[in-house]
């Protein structure tokens, strides 16, 4: 790959994995809160400052499983690119967005699990 194409390329990646990762808040949180506001028990802002901080320092208590298993096992390391990356982001993204509209209940790593799968299938065959 040529030199000059590789930052502008891994910026776009990061700013397109950071909008999926805006997307699974925004597709993904509200479950998390929704019985505690529903019921009344917390207003909607104590709810999602907590929902925040919780997500956020969870890692800490529970590790980094979730993280660690789609990053191993799913696909063949050997053919991730960029491309892969993309197609696996762009699915997810777009797997959330229509769930989100049609109003279906998705989880926002089921779907990255699916765009893995279908960036590798679509590269390699099911040998990936």
């Amino acid at each position: 790959m040529d030199a000059s194409l590789a930052l502008p390329l891994l910026v776009g990646l990061v700013v397109i994995a950071l909008f999926f990762d805006f997307l699974n808040g925004l597709h993904d949180a509200a479950n998390s809160i929704a019985t505690i506001v529903s019921t009344r028990v917390l207003r909607p802002q104590y709810a999602v400052a907590w929902a925040a901080f919780f997500n956020f320092i969870a890692f800490l208590f529970f590790g980094l499983h979730v993280a660690e298993t789609l990053g191993t096992g799913i696909i063949d390391p050997a053919i991730v690119s960029s491309q892969v990356i993309f197609a696996a982001l762009m699915g997810a993204i777009i797997w959330n967005i229509l769930t989100w509209i049609f109003g279906i209940p998705s989880s926002s790593s089921h779907a990255l699990v699916g765009g893995l799968v279908g960036a590798g299938l679509a590269k390699m065959g099911f040998s990936s």
